[in-house]
């Protein structure tokens, strides 16, 4: 799976926020300044031809909508950050958010319960 530029990935985030939009319904969504008609409608093309989206046509008119999950995406997304920056080592991700984000007891508390409950052992 291809990475997303970043225009690219905030297209991703509306669709699979609406599940289904009309190129005007995806700029309502963005933020301002917003960007031209043809500007989104040409980059919903193009992740159409990477195998992100897929339409419907209804009328005169094309209806996106994601055909990759967004947890699919977001873990390859993380597992290429933990390897590449991480060693590959998900501990030592955990460990920069440890220290460098400062996650409080609490969180940190939240997290380990999160791996006991992935435990697969007794």
């Amino acid at each position: 799976m291809q990475k997303l530029a970043k225009r690219e990935a905030q297209l991703m985030q509306v669709l699979w926020r609406l599940k289904r939009a009309f190129v005007k319904e995806i700029i309502e969504e963005l933020p301002d300044p917003k960007p031209h008609y043809n500007t989104v409608s040409t980059m919903v093309k193009i992740l159409e031809e990477k195998g992100f989206v897929a339409h419907e046509k209804l009328g005169n008119a094309y209806r996106f909508y994601p055909v990759v999950e967004e947890a699919e995406y977001q873990k390859k997304a993380v597992d290429d950050v933990v390897r590449r920056y991480f060693d590959n080592s998900p501990m030592k991700l955990v460990n920069y958010f440890a220290k460098e984000q400062q996650i409080d007891a609490a969180e940190l508390e939240r997290l380990v319960q999160l791996i006991k409950d992935q435990d697969p052992r007794p």
